[in-house]
């Protein structure tokens, strides 16, 4: 049973196992991805797109465990080009299908978190993000 660990922007850790081949499929990214199995085991991955490598929101870092997932395929690998904080271990969470122990953290900010006016910590006092100029001026 592959043990999943998550750690989350507010640094708490969420541990959870799963059964391969068991797990419901709810139809939202690829079956046995992170996102399929944090939605059935309740938590919560953000995916604008529903699942279908549209977006970057469910953007994860793999902080162990590379090898246990399922090869990059060339559309995930393009959008990928598109997400905030992209590391040589970055995976979207809808593609990235799991196959033994890994370790994924979310990472601080996803375009999705910004374009919301989530607050983002520029080292100094906190500032509420802007999704363009445009957006600013029609406020």
């Amino acid at each position: 049973m592959p043990k999943v660990t998550f750690i989350h922007r507010d640094k708490s850790i969420q541990t959870v196992e799963f059964e391969q081949g068991k797990l419901e499929y709810l139809g939202h990214g690829l079956p046995e991805s992170f996102l399929d199995v944090a939605m059935n085991l309740g938590i919560h991955l953000e995916h604008a797109c529903g699942g279908s490598c549209a977006c970057t929101t469910c953007h994860l870092i793999i902080r162990s465990g590379m090898e246990k997932l399922s090869d990059m395929e060339d559309n995930e690998a393009d959008r990928l080009d598109t997400a905030w904080e992209l590391t040589t271990s970055s995976r979207l969470g809808c593609q990235a299908v799991i196959k033994g122990d890994v370790v994924a953290e979310f990472p601080m900010y996803t375009r999705n978190y910004v374009q919301e006016g989530g607050e983002i910590q520029l080292g100094a006092p906190k500032v509420k993000a802007k999704a363009s100029e445009e957006e600013e001026v029609r406020s």
